[in-house]
């Protein structure tokens, strides 16, 4: 076991609220996608809402009720790219633009923590705040300028932002 796992954040704005029928085909998807992602090799977390199925209930800003959020914590980097690009995963990713706007500015972001914290929807949202305004670093980063973990003693979360 190591003492640091990956957390990962992506948000989108969907086209159109969660009932109606342009995000039916996502919203079918979920619970597949879901179940999948707990089942797969390094996954140690995934962020609910009160419903305890999925994050959907969140929204990351007040102002904005068309933002979602994703975030879920893995063993490795290794791990969650494998999820991401080499399971079903990638079927529904590869249709994100039927349901979720284009973002022009930074939408995700990874970073490294100790083993058994759990990321909140304002610690996840700093981390995407980190990479748009500072790029990546080993606070915050991305899968094209991924980070190691860090090494020694488990720095205390919030205390480095």
């Amino acid at each position: 076991m190591t003492a640091f796992h990956l957390a990962q954040v992506n948000i989108g704005r969907i086209i159109a609220p969660l009932d109606e029928p342009e995000l039916a085909g996502f919203v079918a998807q979920l619970p597949e996608i879901n179940a999948l992602a707990d089942r797969s090799p390094g996954f140690v977390w995934r962020m609910v809402d009160d419903g305890g199925e999925d994050a959907t209930g969140f929204r990351p800003d007040e102002g904005d009720d068309m933002l979602l959020i994703n975030c879920s914590v893995w063993e490795s980097v290794e791990s969650l790219r494998n999820f991401t690009y080499h399971t079903d995963h990638l079927r529904v990713l590869s249709r994100r633009r039927e349901w979720f706007r284009r973002m022009a500015e930074t939408h995700q972001a990874l970073w490294w923590i100790p083993a058994g914290h759990r990321p909140s929807v304002a610690e996840a949202m700093e981390r995407v705040a980190l990479v748009r305004e500072h790029g990546p670093g080993p606070l915050a980063f991305t899968f094209r300028d991924p980070y190691p973990a860090p090494a020694g003693a488990a720095q205390i979360q919030g205390s480095q932002i």
